[in-house]
């Protein structure tokens, strides 16, 4: 029998460090760091993770992604390939902290949750995680793409995406690229997760096409974060290296954002109805700056 963690709204092993004052201090972000993130839109090479950690971690990922259909059904979603090419593999899932005590236990990290409550201004609470995968030499494409035109069942707008490599990530193997500024940009229509960089041209505007000759690589070491606000534009290209790209990415909102759907949020959980506050099982409180 599986246990599914999303019971425990603390954490299960002592893998990571407790919030304290020495931790707050030592994982808190300078203002400048919190200024930046306000112009541009991302903050990048914050390191959260120990190297004894991101082995922990992919020891895990290495089960999950060969998850048993147990453990498969506690996962939102599971695509061993969400890219329609066999020959470039994007392993996607979202779940992972309901079944692998690291992934769980990640999410009330201090490394994690004290930059996060700075950028949101605000307590944690959470919404999701993600696993995504480029296998060496055929890993496909993460689409140019909004965070957040996938979530507007959720309003206000008051999310957090933070993206943890678990390996180093470069050019080579498909790391991130960031519009800087676009998230001023309005919501953008829905054009893709996998297979296609340029889908997105047909939803641009002439300026931001101009944008789009300017993008910035975020070239990571593992352990390495990078934050970025929910109407940033990103995307990862193809991974032709000799090297696998593994990466987590957990997903919050400021504690208050509401549904904005009467069907369920997530595949698979109970409904929280219009404009109700998310909260509950599946959607922990993570920290609050007021009671840490």
């Amino acid at each position: 029998m599986i246990r599914d963690l999303s019971v425990e709204h603390r954490p299960v092993s002592s893998r990571f460090p407790a919030v304290n004052e020495r931790t707050i201090a030592e994982y808190e972000l300078h203002p400048k760091q919190v200024d930046l993130f306000n112009k541009y839109g991302y903050l990048s090479g914050v390191r959260i993770l120990s190297d004894e950690q991101v082995e922990a971690l992919r020891e895990e990922l290495t089960r999950l992604l060969d998850a048993s259909p147990e453990q498969r059904e506690l996962f939102y979603e599971y695509n061993s390939n969400e890219s329609t090419d066999p020959n470039h593999v994007l392993f996607h899932a979202l779940g992972a902290w309901r079944i692998a005590a690291g992934f769980h236990d990640l999410l009330w990290h201090p490394g994690f949750t004290v930059p996060a409550a700075q950028l949101l201004g605000g307590s944690v609470r959470f919404w999701h995680d993600q696993l995504f995968c480029k296998p060496a030499r055929h890993g496909g494409v993460v689409a140019w793409h909004q965070d957040y035109s996938y979530w507007t069942r959720t309003q206000p707008l008051a999310h957090l995406t933070c993206w943890i490599g678990l390996d180093d990530s470069n050019r080579e193997n498909g790391c991130l690229h960031y519009i800087s500024g676009s998230h001023h940009w309005p919501d953008l229509p829905i054009t893709g997760l996998a297979g296609d960089m340029t889908a997105i041209n047909a939803v641009l505007n002439e300026e931001q096409r101009r944008e789009f000759q300017r993008p910035i690589v975020v070239e990571l070491k593992k352990g390495e974060a990078s934050f970025h606000h929910p109407r940033l534009v990103h995307g990862s290209f193809a991974n032709y290296s000799d090297h696998s790209r593994r990466a987590t990415v957990v997903n919050v909102m400021k504690d208050g954002v509401r549904s904005a759907s009467n069907n369920p949020l997530l595949h698979g959980i109970p409904a929280i109805p219009a404009g109700e506050q998310i909260e509950g099982r599946f959607f922990p409180l993570l920290y609050s700056p007021a009671c840490p």
